[in-house]
């Protein structure tokens, strides 16, 4: 075993003890992730302002438009895309690039001239079921608007118009299906970033960081000894979540665990990554806190939990494309609900990578100027 195997080994071993050995870090490894995926699981909410949507018109007729142009007109859609053929559906739904297609059918306005019903399909991203189910309801309300202008102008007694919906990947909508696979990622990032920024401000204070000046390690093995237990843990609470999912909730996962927690790996390295930065920068735990609080607050809510990243305002879309948790979030979803393999999310893998290079990066630089 080479001296730097060695030297890393026993600042692993070291970690895990002062981690396991603190009661502050024990509760929070173990009681929040139990703790909040009850509370998740049981009480969640969501708003949605705008629902991008996509139309398969096979009807283009002066009915069809009517019906669109009060969808595009109610402030609330936003058309990304007129598809032209069925297979495009499903492109668009699992790039979630919208939250609905609507499909009308070539012979829409015949039906409703000879006294309908005519039929909608629409299809909803069950895997957020509280956005789908929230869309579906304002859609209600656009065609409730219709078929009483229908009725009006062509004094037909029944509903003209009636819709049929698939929700795909969640078939009952249930919030507990988009809610807690999220948590996955969401309370794994706030344990581990959480601990790993505590971990270099804990031993500032109690006076062992100066021990290391006089060490051997170098800075990369310092920064291998501190990340290695922190994503250790950061994979547990994940499991754990995973756990509960599968046997308290009940919620089948039809994707790959190789895939899964390749994803995991990835988001935690970032994690990771960032907890570090901050702990490098931090004098003080308070301070440690402070700026992991200041982080973790603004990625957890801009991070598509409780709103779509589609309808917030572009500066901030643009803004958390460093957030590694909307990423980690579409992510876990994916595998968890729609069995999505490593190619269908290379738009996550690669971003987690390129944040965690950066972030490791930038701490080990900084540590480096720290044991100069």
């Amino acid at each position: 075993m080479s001296p730097s195997l060695f030297r890393i080994l026993a600042l692993i071993q070291k970690e895990f003890l002062a981690v396991l050995k603190d009661p502050r870090s024990r509760f929070i490894i173990f009681l929040p992730p139990i703790l909040q995926s009850m509370i998740f699981g049981y009480a969640a909410s969501f708003d949605l302002n705008t629902v991008p949507y996509a139309v398969l018109n096979q009807s283009n007729s002066t009915a069809s438009a009517d019906l669109l142009s009060r969808l595009d007109g109610s402030g609330v859609f936003r058309r990304q895309a007129d598809l032209e053929r069925t297979k495009d559906i499903s492109t668009w739904i699992d790039s979630s690039r919208a939250i609905l297609v609507v499909r009308i059918d070539q012979d829409f306005e015949r039906r409703l001239v000879a006294g309908g019903p005519a039929t909608v399909e629409v299809i909803a991203d069950g895997r957020n079921s509280n956005t789908a189910g929230t869309a579906l309801g304002y859609l209600g309300s656009v065609v409730d608007g219709f078929n009483a202008d229908w009725r009006s102008g062509h004094s037909q007694p029944g509903p003209p118009l009636r819709i049929v919906t698939r929700a795909w990947y969640n078939p009952n909508l249930d919030s507990r299906w988009s809610m807690i696979p999220s948590l996955v990622g969401t309370l794994t990032m706030m344990g581990t970033l959480m601990l790993t920024a505590l971990s270099v401000a804990r031993e500032r204070e109690q006076g062992t960081f100066d021990q290391l000046l006089v060490t051997p390690f170098r800075p990369y093995e310092i920064m291998v000894g501190k990340a290695v237990p922190n994503m250790v843990i950061g994979l547990t609470q994940s499991t754990t979540i995973l756990l509960i999912a599968q046997f308290w909730f009940h919620i089948p996962f039809v994707g790959s665990f190789v895939v899964l927690y390749a994803g995991l790996g990835l988001f935690l390295m970032a994690a990771v990554g960032l907890g570090l930065f901050v702990s490098s920068i931090a004098m003080t735990m308070q301070q440690a806190m402070l700026y992991a609080f200041l982080l973790v607050m603004p990625f957890a809510l801009l991070s598509g939990l409780t709103t779509p990243i589609s309808s917030m305002p572009e500066f901030l879309q643009s803004a958390m494309v460093i957030n590694p948790l909307r990423y980690a979030l579409d992510l876990t979803k994916r595998v968890y609900l729609e069995d999505a393999g490593f190619a269908q999310l290379l738009p996550d893998f690669l971003p987690l990578t390129i944040i965690g290079l950066v972030t490791l990066s930038g701490s080990a630089w900084l540590f480096s100027r720290r044991l100069a």
